[in-house]
């Protein structure tokens, strides 16, 4: 039945937008912390965002995804999203497969987004952020090809790859999710991936974009690829609250106000989010990425993972949302 399925990850605390100075530490400090909670509190995944330079101090996404790697067993592991396009791609799977055999194989997930929010990092890789896309496309096209250990010639729009067969190797296919909302990704989720995740759309808006991605698929002589939700999430019965802390980390981590995309976020109690997170689930998102917003991330697992616990329940039995 539409939703049964449904899965729900969190991402890993490891930026800093509050310049609390809470990402390092003697074990990996917070980060392994989280992985570690994060499994035992039952999610089926867990995620890191990726910046070179963005406005909150942040920690590597591959090292993360790493340390994540040998501190867990079941959790799936994944990037939202790695900005492949900032990369040389045949390092960046020598990277991904390595995850892959520490994670003792099949763990792995690749998000992947074309960025271009903050020009500093692209300048500090020495990438136009004009070709932000099409090297994006161009990794997409190899990527496969290098973690499972095949030889790669490529000569694409604005990269050109030359690499013998790369060791270790995936065994198995790495599982692409492309994040973004306009036109391009969904071009790009078509041709490319297994999944689609958008961040900053409704259910609604995300229903009307699936149709036209199952289109774009059905040209690219593909199935349709599955479709994920990244939601921004503050789980507390005080509104006010919520929006104070939800307030400093979007200041803190994207220069923003919080008014500017408080629409798109989740700002509520345990209940109020089991009934907003079943609307995804109704338009046909069978998995749901949470980014915990403001202090005490490990705290909102704790309370996430009861989320999880009811949305689950409610999507294995439609009419219920709470």
């Amino acid at each position: 039945m539409p939703g049964a399925g449904v899965s729900c990850g969190v991402l890993l605390p490891n930026f800093d937008p509050e310049r609390l100075g809470g990402l390092g530490g003697a074990g990996g400090g917070q980060i392994v912390q989280a992985a570690r909670a994060a499994e035992e509190l039952g999610f089926e995944s867990l995620w890191a965002g990726d910046h070179l330079a963005c406005p909150a101090p942040g920690l590597d996404a591959p090292t993360c995804i790493a340390a994540s790697a040998v501190v867990t067993e079941r959790i799936a592991l994944g990037f939202s999203v790695l900005l492949l396009g900032l990369r040389n791609p045949a390092w960046t799977a020598k990277q991904l497969a390595s995850i892959d055999l520490l994670a003792g194989g099949g763990r792995l997930r690749l998000g992947v987004g074309a960025g271009g929010e903050f020009a500093d990092e692209f300048r500090a890789a020495g990438v136009p952020v004009s070709e932000r896309g099409a090297r994006l496309d161009d990794s997409l096209a190899v990527i496969g090809d290098l973690v499972t250990g095949k030889p790669v010639q490529y000569t694409g729009r604005k990269l050109t790859v030359s690499s013998p067969p790369l060791q270790p190797a995936m065994a198995g296919r790495l599982p692409i999710y492309v994040g973004g909302r306009g036109e391009p990704a969904l071009r790009r989720a078509a041709r490319f991936g297994d999944a689609w995740l958008p961040m900053w759309l409704t259910p609604a808006r995300i229903a009307e974009r699936s149709q036209v991605l199952a289109e774009m698929a059905l040209e690219q002589g593909r199935p349709a690829p599955r479709v994920a939700a990244l939601i921004l999430v503050r789980i507390d019965d005080d509104r006010a609250r919520a929006r104070a802390q939800a307030r400093a980390h979007i200041a803190g981590q994207y220069r923003m106000e919080l008014e500017a995309i408080e629409r798109w976020t989740l700002l509520d109690s345990i209940d109020g989010a089991v009934e907003h997170l079943h609307q995804f689930v109704e338009v046909g998102v069978t998995e749901i990425l949470l980014l915990t917003l403001g202090r005490a991330p490990l705290h909102q697992y704790e309370r996430l993972a009861e989320v999880r616990s009811r949305l689950r329940m409610s999507a294995a039995a439609p009419g219920t949302a709470s």
